[in-house]
């Protein structure tokens, strides 16, 4: 068996191997983005464009706006808001500022910001106000000293600008009362910026561009300390990969694609916002996805070619009465990430839109992407696709020998340019997962045929995946035994047909009176949407080892 044998699998045109060090850091990435394409349109959102040249003098100013306040190279500012336009415009200040990006899903609790904030030491934040109460709520012993704060309407112009901000505060209510002293609004730290100095850092290749958390085994969030260099190869990788089908957009029209990933997640951070500043396309910023009639109406308006997303969305959009109010007919790519697509989901994509789901596979550790199908396929393999350009995958058994038979499963190991530097300041979680050989533990147990193509069959690890987001058992169960009147309790992920898994929470009471729905506010109140249980069931007692250790296993085949 050679050594790369899914090479042979590669379409006609796309390189074994990409070259990051052409460009020194992302910033010169964004930057030539910034000149070659200045006048073509970068974002939009509801209704407005920002040019690639608005992209640059806004996050421009916005960059020596944070360096007026003090921040020392490598500090961390973290960014918390949904697709917006500041976002991209808050992730090219920072990163041109010589700082460093920390992704925060926006729907966190209080108690899992305060985590984020006092691991990544962000100094500065920016966010957007619907969450404000949530910092406020989350801030406490954190680092951090400087709070901008973003609205809906920031980016709409005056009069549009001011009526979305009035529907979205007033007539929806979706801005809670806050008070964070001290906070300056984003367009008055733009306004501030504008006669600020600004001095270009010089960037390299090894240093820190992101802390991108995921969940731990232990339950604890981990930051995945993604390079400059990590997110170029990764960005040339996706690139390289998606030509075959990308090429045959006509010469003169814009590549076009639909970012409905929330933009925190490394996802779509990597394969919509820096892979369209590369190629210079346009991305459609989606800000909730899950409004699938407001998704597919902003669809309409769009002539499209690239749309990654995960099963649930595919499936909930391929469902809907509206759908055939978008053009589907100039879609040349949908790449299916974060959890597995469902035969039936990517068979009715395919007859509904003509443009095979291509299932790909990552990690946040991986920036993120690691195996794809390709592109030009049009059956549904099954498989999580074979490795991108200059990326090597090994099985590894439990013993730690490379499966060299064919069939027989391992852990999926990953040696490419695209693999994290190692866990923020955790060294000892950073060696459980590098091999000796510089290989990426993973976690997911695999299987590989003879052409390359890979297949997961198990999980290491009790994570569950619900939508594409990880839920860590050990995180839930922790929230949960801090509830009164709970005397223990396990998480397991049970099949769900709409988000692929579903978290199941099993509960022996300390108190009788203990009841499901006091469980679930407990829950509402201290976890974020998508790690909450959908099913919660009372036992007497849970299985266990003879050392007392839970046996998930056992719950979930029961």
């Amino acid at each position: 068996m050679s050594d790369r044998p899914w090479l042979s699998a590669y379409p006609e045109g796309v390189p074994t191997d990409i070259d990051p060090s052409q460009y020194p850091s992302l910033v010169a990435l964004m930057e030539e983005a910034f000149t070659k394409h200045a006048n073509k349109v970068a974002y939009s959102f509801m209704g407005k464009e920002l040019t690639f040249a608005q992209v640059d003098a806004q996050s421009r100013v916005f960059a020596a706006y944070l360096q007026s306040l003090g921040l020392q190279r490598g500090d961390r500012v973290a960014l918390m808001m949904p697709n917006v336009p500041q976002y991209p415009v808050a992730v090219a200040a920072v990163l041109r500022a010589g700082y460093v990006v920390v992704n925060v899903n926006p729907l966190y609790t209080a108690r899992e910001l305060e985590h984020q904030l006092k691991d990544s030491g962000a100094k500065a934040i920016v966010i957007i106000e619907n969450f404000a109460k949530t910092l406020q709520d989350g801030m406490q012993g954190s680092a951090i000293q400087h709070i901008v704060l973003c609205a809906m309407g920031d980016e709409l112009g005056l009069i549009k600008g001011a009526i979305v901000n009035f529907v979205v505060r007033s007539v929806k209510k979706m801005v809670p009362a806050f008070n964070l002293p001290g906070a300056v609004r984003f367009n008055e730290a733009l306004a501030k910026g504008r006669g600020a100095p600004f001095a270009a850092p010089a960037i390299k290749p090894d240093d820190m561009a992101l802390l991108q958390y995921t969940g731990g085994t232990t339950g604890v969030s981990k930051g995945a300390v993604l390079l400059h260099k990590n997110i170029i190869a990764n960005v040339l990788q996706s690139e390289a990969w998606n030509q075959p089908a990308m090429g045959k957009v006509p010469a003169g029209e814009q590549p076009t694609s639909i970012c409905a990933l929330p933009l925190y997640h490394i996802f779509a951070f990597t394969v919509n916002m820096m892979l369209s500043m590369r190629t210079g396309g346009k991305t459609v910023l989606i800000p909730n996805p899950r409004d699938l009639p407001a998704t597919l109406k902003e669809l309409s308006k769009h002539r499209f070619h690239s749309f990654p997303a995960v099963n649930t969305l595919f499936n909930g959009l391929a469902n809907h009465p509206d759908f055939n109010t978008v053009d589907w007919s100039h879609l040349k790519v949908s790449v299916g990430g974060g959890m597995a697509v469902q035969s039936a989901v990517a068979e009715l994509w395919l007859k509904k839109t003509g443009c095979p789901i291509c299932e790909g596979y990552g990690l946040s550790e991986t920036s993120p992407s690691v195996t794809c199908n390709p592109v030009t396929t049009t059956t549904y393999s099954g498989t999580i696709g074979v490795p991108l350009p200059s990326t090597r995958i090994k099985l590894v058994a439990d013993g730690g020998s490379t499966v060299t038979e064919l069939g027989q499963p391992g852990e999926i190991a990953v040696l490419g340019p695209q693999v994290m530097a190692g866990y923020w300041q955790r060294p000892d979680e950073t060696a459980k997962v590098m091999t000796d050989d510089g290989y990426f533990l993973t976690g997911d147990i695999g299987t590989m045929d003879e052409r390359g193509f890979v297949k997961i069959v198990d999980r290491k690890k009790d994570m569950v995946i619900v939508s594409g987001f990880n839920v860590y058992p050990n995180e839930v169960e922790d929230v949960v035994s801090n509830c009164p009147g709970v005397l223990e309790c396990a998480v397991v992920g049970v099949p769900d047909d709409k988000t692929g898994e579903a978290v199941k929470l099993i509960v022996v009471k300390k108190d009788p009176a203990l009841t499901e729905q006091a469980l679930r506010d407990y829950c509402h109140a201290n976890l974020t949407g998508y790690k909450r249980p959908r099913h919660i069931v009372f036992r007497t007692e849970l299985p266990k080892t003879p050392v007392g250790k839970i046996l998930r296993r056992e719950l979930r085949d029961a």
